[in-house]
């Protein structure tokens, strides 16, 4: 069977090129194929460099002795040995296009799922119960969203979990002032029409305020709490009610934000609440806990303080309550033990690195995660505002999620309305695609381990690397299909015909797909598949520009082109779709 994906196609055949050149068994990882930015070079490979100095000869010797055993020229042309020793490999016009056919037959585009299929556990968003969702959700959320996406499209099974905050002191603080404010009866619901979020946000302060300054109040809360905790009736069926309005309003975001996250992923701290004591004693069987300060504390090796002193991760408490730590022991056991986990993910900010860390590490030395599983923090940086700092409202607070997007679609659809190319009564659709689409890649496209600027009319510009921009440049390719009068189906059919570079060049773009996703994937990284997607538009630009379709100067020309722009449609909505974008058929 061809492999869809040309690197690693070219990388097996490179692997045993080595082996009969130079005795040396190497994967086809290290025969480090990678595209190349040189003009008229496919792809390069300096996996020469690297053998001659294990070998103390001249890199371009060894390449030369890779290259005579190189048997590849199904795939390439007579590959050329560059300065230092790289393998300069040029794709022959017959290469490109028996790909081209094999692409345009795939509705996979060349990617293939993976053999050994994983059930990944896969925690994102995870936003807190009786707050409304801010802008510090939107990573976590979107990030999640499409490398589950993109797991999927993989092969592998994949268990999202939102894991919501939805226990513990402030919940005590929140339903005592409910019922200081006589907002606990059916008849107090009934007047107010249910509680909303915005009246939590607000009641939430007022309740910290409360207990910060009121030690009665401060009392009676911990004393709720308790209550909660032991299963007091009444107590309960307020929490309860706090968190069903919560879930509605987390429904209706990931609704908006076109997320995948269902009311049957929730797993809230709630959940694990019953299975902390049973994870403090079998740690203590295991004797990896030890009293510290009157708390029972963890001490995993390799982990110390600022003093040099072992670490101590609290699993319990002094006062016998249990901490995050305790949580997420609790949580990992769970998934691995009784879901048959085989990786844990957890896509939470970067800032919580060394808390993963220290987690993973006592749950090696329990035992719960061993060699057969894989968990890793995929972390993430932070929004900034135009200023530099973590962007916030006019008043200094937190910039409300919903009020985000909700701007982000009136933008769309003020440009919609100016540009005055659509029907009024497709504005809202359009606006939705194209306004949401920009935020959520806007986050997408930057690497999400560092911080990124918020910026309006950058996200929802017509150029540059953007949703609008991946979005029109689709839009465009399915009016010239229409004015062809073909399907894409049918314009894929055409065999391919390489008259101009440009041609050549989109064509390379296109059957790069396969690569894009398979680095996106492997590294947790979706920007590497918006950069591709960014490239490939552009590749189309170029061709557009100065190549007709439409007018082409013979039959076969011009069906040649429809199917290289139809081939780019299918790239472009394979690709956002596994961001979780939107490709309106216009704009």
């Amino acid at each position: 069977m061809v492999h869809g994906n040309l690197s690693v196609e070219l990388g097996q055949r490179v692997a045993t090129a080595v082996q009969a050149a130079l005795d040396l068994p190497i994967t086809p990882a290290e025969a480090v194929i990678r595209p190349s930015r040189q003009p008229g070079v496919d792809y390069q490979s300096n996996v020469a460099m690297g053998l001659a100095a294990r070998a103390g000869r001249d890199p371009r010797e060894v390449a030369a002795d890779i290259v005579a055993h190189l048997d590849a020229a199904d795939l390439v042309e007579p590959p050329r040995i560059a300065r230092a020793g790289f393998i300069d490999l040029v794709l022959t016009p017959a290469c490109l296009a028996q790909r081209a056919r094999a692409l345009a037959a795939d509705e996979r585009l060349g990617f293939p799922q993976v053999e050994g299929s994983r059930r990944i556990a896969i925690d994102y968003s995870s936003p807190n119960v009786a707050k409304e969702m801010h802008v510090g959700h939107l990573r976590s959320t979107v990030l999640g969203d499409a490398i589950s996406r993109l797991l999927r499209f993989a092969g592998h099974e994949v268990v999202p979990h939102n894991h919501i905050g939805d226990w513990g002191t402030p919940f005590g603080m929140l339903i005592e002032h409910l019922v200081d404010e006589g907002l606990t009866g059916p008849a107090a619901a009934s007047s107010r029409g249910g509680l909303s979020l915005g009246d939590l946000n607000g009641f939430y302060q007022e309740a910290r305020k409360k207990f910060d300054t009121e030690p009665d109040f401060a009392n009676r809360a911990r004393r709720r709490v308790v209550l909660l905790q032991g299963g007091h009736q009444e107590t309960r069926e307020l929490w309860q009610q706090l968190v069903e309005e919560s879930a509605t309003h987390f429904e209706q975001v990931y609704q908006l934000l076109g997320i995948q996250l269902t009311p049957a992923d929730v797993y809230g701290e709630s959940f694990y609440n019953p299975f902390l004591a049973d994870v403090v004693k079998q740690l203590s069987a295991k004797r990896l806990v030890k009293v510290s300060g009157g708390a029972i504390c963890a001490f995993p090796e390799g982990f110390t303080n600022r003093e040099g002193e072992p670490l101590a991760v609290i699993v319990r408490k002094k006062g016998g309550g249990y901490g995050y730590a305790s949580t997420d022991l609790a949580t990992a056991r769970y998934w691995i033990e009784d879901r048959g986990a085989d990786d844990l993910l957890y896509v939470v900010g970067s800032p919580q690195a060394q808390h993963f860390a220290v987690v993973f590490a006592v749950l090696r030395e329990a035992g719960w995660l061993t060699d057969d599983h894989h968990a890793e923090h995929i972390g993430f940086g932070s929004i900034l505002g135009s200023d530099g700092r973590t962007i916030r409202t006019r008043a200094g607070g937190s910039v409300k999620l919903v009020d985000l997007l909700v701007e982000a679609i009136d933008r769309a659809a003020t440009i919609a309305e100016q540009r005055g190319e659509l029907p009024e009564e497709q504005w809202g659709t359009v606006a939705r695609a194209v306004g949401i689409g920009a935020v959520k890649y806007a986050d997408l496209a930057h690497d999400r381990r560092k911080d990124y600027v918020f910026d309006w009319d950058r996200m929802l510009a017509m150029t540059g690397n953007t949703a609008a921009y991946l979005q029109y440049a689709h839009c465009r390719i399915r009016s010239v299909l229409r004015r062809a009068g073909v399907t894409e189906e049918a314009a894929t059919e055409a065999p391919v015909l390489l008259a101009d570079p440009r041609e050549r060049e989109l064509l390379v773009r296109i059957l790069r797909f396969p690569e894009a996703c398979a680095a996106a994937t492997r590294a947790y990284a979706p920007h590497k598949l918006c950069t591709y997607l960014y490239e490939t538009a552009s590749a189309f630009s170029s061709f557009y520009a100065t190549c007709p379709v439409l007018t082409a100067a013979t039959p076969e020309l011009r069906d040649s082109r429809l199917a290289l722009a139809a081939l780019t449609s299918r790239v472009l909505t394979l690709g956002l779709s596994l961001l979780g974008i939107e490709s309106p058929e216009r704009i």
